[in-house]
């Protein structure tokens, strides 16, 4: 978040915003008024209740809809973000077409996605689905094109590996020691929740997936 400078009072879009706790750390932690959407209406009702509970329910609006074909008008927002998408959306093309017709001129738009590094096969299942059918990922390579497709501006691109790795090593650990909390992202993988992490690691430490960070910019004119 801190590679995309908000000012505050600005409208920011989450594209896939699930429950919507990104946007609602936006919200709080920048002073941005977020709109958010999902495929999920089940994700956006829930969402939009925790949104009321604390009292950021005028800070934070989540919406059912898909992210080909977003309710809003075009040059909206000044800026944008979409965390772990689009592995579930298969038309690249269209997904940033869209995300560039609602942003305004000299808007940033943040990715952070999990992407295809080789041609191995994945072992499933995963966070995002179980099976390869509904698996949408992409490499690196793939999103620049449509990215630049799209007339985006690419100002930086991270291969978040190490930081993946760090981070479910400290994950387990710390349930190791404290338990599972009450509300994680196990309370939405459900019994499910501990073959989907251990392949998801296992996939990133065989170098088949990586999560990738972009930051690219709509340009002025």
């Amino acid at each position: 978040m801190q590679s995309t400078p908000f000012e505050a009072t600005t409208l920011v879009l989450d594209v896939g915003c699930g429950l919507g706790g990104a946007a609602r750390f936006l919200a709080t932690a920048f002073d941005v008024q977020v709109f958010g959407i999902d495929l999920t209406q089940e994700y956006i009702d829930t969402g939009n209740v925790l949104c009321q509970w604390l009292n950021l329910d005028k800070k934070v609006q989540l919406a059912h809809g898909s992210a080909l074909s977003m309710p809003y008008d075009d040059a909206s927002f000044a800026g944008g973000y979409m965390l772990h998408v689009g592995m579930n959306i298969e038309n690249k093309q269209a997904l940033f077409h869209e995300v560039a017709r609602v942003l305004k001129p000299g808007a940033r738009f943040a990715i952070y996605d999990v992407m295809r590094f080789n041609s191995d096969r994945l072992t499933y299942p995963v966070p995002w689905t179980s099976n390869s059918y509904d698996c949408h990922l992409a490499t690196p390579a793939t999103y620049r094109d449509a990215i630049n497709n799209a007339g985006f501006i690419i100002e930086a691109e991270h291969d978040r590996r190490d930081f993946a790795i760090a981070f479910f090593k400290g994950l387990r650990e710390k349930n190791k020691l404290q338990g599972f909390p009450v509300l994680s992202l196990h309370t939405l993988m459900k019994e499910s929740a501990g073959e989907k992490l251990k392949n998801m690691v296992s996939n990133v430490m065989e170098g088949r997936i990586s999560p990738v960070e972009m930051i690219i910019k709509k340009p002025l004119q």
